[in-house]
C-alpha cells in the first residue's frame, strides 16, 4: 500500500499519553500565540464552528501535554468575514497587534489572497486549513505560507472524473467568480473533458450577487446531464431555481464550499440524490465526540480535521525548531509532516521529537506530506449525497496524489 494510504477507523494507533511526555530540552520567553483567522460572518460562516472547534481542540490537548518549549499555547480568535467587506484585513491587524506567531485561516481562498501579503510580509506564519485555490501554490510568501486542504487540482480531478463514472457526458456549471471558483472551474473542466466529457454551458456570478436566473435558464437550457455548483451559500437561492426548471437533484454536484446541512434552507427532499465534494477524510466518531466537548452545537466537521492539524503541525514545528518565531517554525513545517517515524498527535509526536526521532505527522485530515511550496503533496476527497433531509451524509472517499 502506498504511503499515506492506511485507513483509519475510529482509533488511532501510536497515541501519546499526554501524562508521559518527557520535558522539553529547549524553553521560550515567548510562548507560542496562535491567531485563528476563520468565518463567523459571510458567505462561509457555516464552516466556522468545526474549523474554530478544531483549533481549539488541539490547543487543549496540547495543553494538557505541557505546551510548547514549556509554555501553555495561548489562542486569539478573529472573524475572517469574506469578500464583500474588510473584515479579515481589520482582524490581522488585531492579531498581528497581539504578537501572534502563526494564523490559521482563512477559510476562503479569496479572503486569503486580500491578507496572505500584510501576514507573511509581517513574518508571521500563515496557515489555512481550507484555502484550496492553486494560485497559493507559487504565491511570493517568504515560505510563510502553508495549507493542510489540497489545491483544487486534487477536488476538481475527483469531482470531474466522478461525474463522467456516474454517467454524465454533458456538463453545465454556475461558477463563483473569484479565485476559488475560478481554480476550481478549470481543474473540473480539465479532469471532465480529459474523461471524454463535453462542457455545454459556464455561468459566472459574483460574490454579493442575489439574483441568478440568468445563469439558471443558460444552463438549464443547454440541457445537461449534470450540473456542477462552484458556489458558496449561494446555492440556497441557485438549487431551487434550478429544480424548478425540471433539474434533478440527482444531476447536482457540489463542492466544499457548499456540500452544507440544508435541512433548514430547503424543502425536504429537495436534494435527496445530489452529491457533493469536501477535501479530507470523513469525521471518525471518536473526533466527533472530542470536538463535541467543545462544541455540542456542530452539524458539520468540515475542515475541522484540517483546522485541528494545522495547529498540531505549528505546536510541532516550533518545538522542532526550539523557537517560536514565524520564520523558524517555516523552516521545519515540511520536515514534521513527512518522512519520519509516523505519529498521530500532539503528545505521541513531541514524544518522539524529545526523544530525538525525526518525525511524520499524520493528521486526522490524512496524511498531509507538505512539498516545499507548503501544498500536501496527499489527500482524501470525501464525496457525499444528501439524504431526504437536505442533509450530506458520507458515501466514499478517493485518494490523490499531487
Amino acid at each position: 500500500m502506498p504511503r499515506g494510504r492506511r485507513r483509519r477507523g475510529s482509533d488511532h494507533r501510536n497515541q501519546g499519553d499526554p501524562a508521559a511526555v518527557p520535558e522539553t530540552k529547549g524553553s521560550t520567553d515567548t510562548p507560542l500565540k496562535i491567531g485563528s483567522l476563520l468565518p463567523t460572518t459571510g458567505a462561509l460562516a457555516y464552516l466556522g464552528p468545526p474549523e474554530i472547534a478544531g483549533v481549539d481542540l488541539a490547543i487543549k490537548q496540547i495543553n494538557e501535554a505541557g505546551g510548547v518549549l514549556g509554555e501553555d499555547v495561548d489562542v486569539v480568535h478573529r472573524d475572517s468575514g469574506d469578500t464583500t467587506t474588510d473584515i479579515a484585513t481589520q482582524s490581522v491587524s488585531a492579531l498581528l497587534g497581539q504578537d501572534v506567531n502563526a494564523i490559521v485561516g482563512a477559510a476562503s481562498s479569496g479572503v486569503s489572497k486580500t491578507v496572505i501579503n500584510q501576514i507573511t510580509g509581517a513574518g508571521v506564519l500563515q496557515i489555512s486549513p481550507a484555502n484550496t485555490s492553486p494560485d497559493f501554490t507559487d504565491w511570493d510568501d517568504n515560505n510563510l505560507y502553508w495549507r493542510t486542504a489540497p489545491s483544487d487540482v486534487l477536488q476538481g480531478r475527483t469531482l470531474g472524473s466522478y461525474m463522467v463514472s456516474c454517467g454524465a457526458q454533458t456538463l453545465g456549471m454556475i461558477v463563483l467568480n473569484d479565485a476559488y471558483g475560478t481554480g476550481l472551474r478549470d481543474n473540473v473542466k480539465t479532469a471532465f473533458e480529459g474523461a471524454g466529457g463535453q462542457i455545454v454551458a459556464t455561468e459566472m456570478f459574483n460574490e454579493g450577487d442575489s439574483q441568478f436566473s440568468s445563469q439558471v435558464d443558460a444552463v438549464a437550457a443547454a440541457n445537461p446531464d449534470a450540473i456542477a455548483l462552484i458556489t458558496f451559500d449561494q446555492v440556497k437561492s441557485i438549487a431551487p431555481l434550478l429544480l424548478a426548471k425540471g433539474i434533478t437533484p440527482d444531476q447536482l454536484f457540489l463542492v466544499d464550499g457548499n456540500t452544507a446541512d440544508l435541512s433548514e434552507d430547503l424543502d425536504p427532499g429537495a436534494m435527496e440524490g445530489a452529491q457533493g465534494t469536501i477535501p479530507g477524510t470523513f469525521a471518525k466518531d471518536e473526533f466527533k465526540a472530542s470536538l463535541a466537548e467543545i462544541d455540542d452545537g456542530l452539524t458539520s466537521y468540515a475542515y475541522a480535521g484540517e483546522a485541528y492539524d494545522a495547529v498540531n503541525l505549528v505546536a510541532l514545528a516550533s518545538e522542532a525548531a526550539g523557537s517560536t518565531k514565524g520564520e523558524d517554525i517555516a523552516a521545519e513545517m515540511q520536515s514534521v509532516s513527512r518522512d519520519g517515524e509516523k505519529c498521530y498527535d500532539f503528545a505521541g509526536c513531541v514524544t518522539l521529537l524529545r526523544e530525538g526521532a525525526d518525525i511524520d505527522y499524520d493528521g486526522i485530515s490524512g496524511p498531509i506530506s507538505f512539498d516545499e511550496n507548503g501544498d500536501p503533496t496527499e489527500a482524501y476527497v470525501g464525496i457525499y449525497e444528501y439524504d431526504a433531509e437536505n442533509r450530506p451524509q458520507p458515501m466514499r472517499e478517493e485518494f490523490g496524489q499531487l
